[in-house]
């Protein structure tokens, strides 16, 4: 079996159901599961087979989806990419893991045609007009010659989908997730979100990150849900859909529900239909879950990991309001633990490192054995997240490994000081990272971006934290800037700030 019979499979008993609803089109399942064979087909008469990679560089579309069922039934590699990245930065990808066929979205293409001189050969698709040796998407299409030829190697130990990680802090490394990864995700995401063909699923995070392409998305397509996918988020947009589609499920990050509530129509947007509202982070400030709480919806957290397809950890929708803060107890098919420095497990309370083990935890890093037998230790996934277990077995992640700043012997997660201090009004966001110091081996530096109209100071910041936390945490310095430098999800990346930092105490 592979991936592309859930599709099959619900064509044959819902033929006519819509599948994905995107921008003013519906596909039904039986045009859904035609597209795919007519793409495999097409694929494999250019000569794609197991192990080779398809790559993609665009926004959400159902031919994005399409693709990617196309290259499970033939056991091929899909390659969604970050549309957010620079040409350097996808040229190492492309290069890194070589792709048969190049699917571009009109708005790359001439980013993509400054690259070719440094690619391999390779079939360049456009999804607009074709010229200067691209082929068009219909002419593509057009080109299969009978049905695609099914090979009996394929199956769940395929890898499927190669995801990279960000590359901020070195080389990107690509995730392999192999078909049966996906679908004991899958299972996974049906058992926290208790998925049922009546669901109505909102999709508007990028489909080239794991979490907005496996959360919901992949698991709603084999329940049989019907998918209102955006291309991109819009926070009005997301709002109008929510009400006019009466949608049941939606996934979102922080700061996609942020924006959400800045925006004019939170308030008086019809949530009525919404059994929840996952939101998928490793710290998620409780402000905003207490927010959407307020307006009726639940919102359990989800944690995980590209590494673990993502999902590794959830509260159910019984559980977001008691257990506010927590990100949940391990998945349905995986299993979590709490470890020393030494491997050795901990008891509830106690933070360390956090491991995951299951079908679902990818097959390795591409081309890097040894970054691979680093991370997965007898079968364990080291995530470098460090967390606890309370007496229940929920368990709350405090921050990154490498994040942890150590200062006077005294360990210092930045996330809980980074929770306070966006509880201030006036503060619209915070970044806590550690600077080298010789004296303390390092020191707490606040980054803050003010609200529109605001000022901040650091007495101010020190303010906030007076009485809440050990002085030994408090920041040292506090360094106010117009904005964060984020990923396409909108995470913080640390070790951009830690430049920002740098820069600024630089001499002038």
């Amino acid at each position: 079996m592979n991936l592309a019979d859930w599709i099959s499979d619900n064509a044959g008993r819902v033929p006519d159901k819509t599948a994905i609803r995107f921008s003013g089109r519906d596909v039904s399942y039986a045009e859904l599961a035609n597209l795919i064979d007519r793409l495999a087909a097409t694929l494999a008469a250019s000569g794609v087979q197991r192990g080779n990679c398809v790559a993609y560089l665009g926004c959400n579309s159902p031919e994005m989806l399409a693709l990617l069922f196309a290259c499970a039934r033939l056991g091929a590699l899909f390659m969604p990419l970050n549309w957010r990245l620079a040409g350097a930065e996808h040229l190492q990808m492309l290069q890194d893991c070589p792709p048969a066929l190049l699917f571009v979205e009109p708005q790359y293409v001439a980013q993509t045609d400054a690259l070719r001189d440094d690619l391999g050969p390779l079939t360049l698709i456009s999804f607009g007009a074709a010229d200067r040796g691209w082929i068009s998407w219909t002419e593509f299409c057009g080109q299969a010659k009978g049905p695609a030829p099914r090979d009996p190697a394929v199956g769940e130990d395929t890898p499927l989908l190669i995801c990279y990680t960000s590359g901020s802090t070195g080389k990107p490394k690509g995730v392999l997730l192999t078909q049966g990864a996906i679908a004991c995700n899958a299972d996974n995401s049906a058992d926290m979100h208790a998925l049922s063909p009546d669901d109505r699923v909102l999709t508007v995070l990028p489909l080239f990150h794991v979490g907005g392409l496996n959360i919901q998305t992949t698991p709603a397509l084999r329940a049989g849900c019907t998918l209102v996918l955006h291309p991109r988020f819009d926070p009005d947009a997301a709002l109008e859909a929510i009400e006019r589609e009466r949608i049941t499920l939606m996934l979102v990050v922080p700061a996609v529900v942020d924006m959400m509530m800045a925006s004019p129509h939170w308030a008086t947007t019809d949530l009525s239909s919404l059994r929840m509202m996952s939101i998928g982070s490793s710290i998620v400030p409780t402000h905003l879950i207490e927010a959407v709480h307020a307006r009726g919806v639940p919102m359990p957290q989800v944690y995980g990991a590209t590494e673990t397809c993502p999902i590794a950890a959830y509260l159910t929708r019984e559980e977001a309001v008691r257990k506010v803060g927590s990100t949940g107890r391990s998945a349905a098919h995986c299993q979590l633990r709490i470890v020393a420095g030494n491997a050795t497990d901990l008891p509830p309370g106690q933070a360390g490192e956090i491991l995951v083990k299951g079908r679902n935890v990818m097959a390795g890093y591409w081309k890097s054995p040894q970054t691979t037998d680093a991370a997965l230790k007898d079968g364990w996934y080291r995530t470098g997240d460090i967390g606890y277990f309370d007496a229940e077995g929920y368990l709350t992640v405090v921050g990154r490994s490498k994040e942890m700043i150590i200062s006077g012997g005294e360990n210092i997660y930045p996330a809980e000081i980074e929770n306070l201090l966006i509880e201030c009004p006036d503060i619209a966001e915070a970044s806590v990272i550690g600077r080298p110091d010789e004296r303390w081996g390092e020191i707490v530096v606040a980054v803050v971006v003010p609200r529109a109209d605001r000022v901040v100071t650091g007495e101010q910041v020190l303010k906030l934290l007076e009485g809440r936390i050990a002085r030994y945490k408090y920041p040292k310095e506090v360094l106010v800037v117009e904005a964060l430098p984020k990923t396409a999800l909108g995470k913080v990346r640390k070790e951009d700030v830690r430049k920002m930092v740098a820069r600024a105490e630089a001499p002038q």
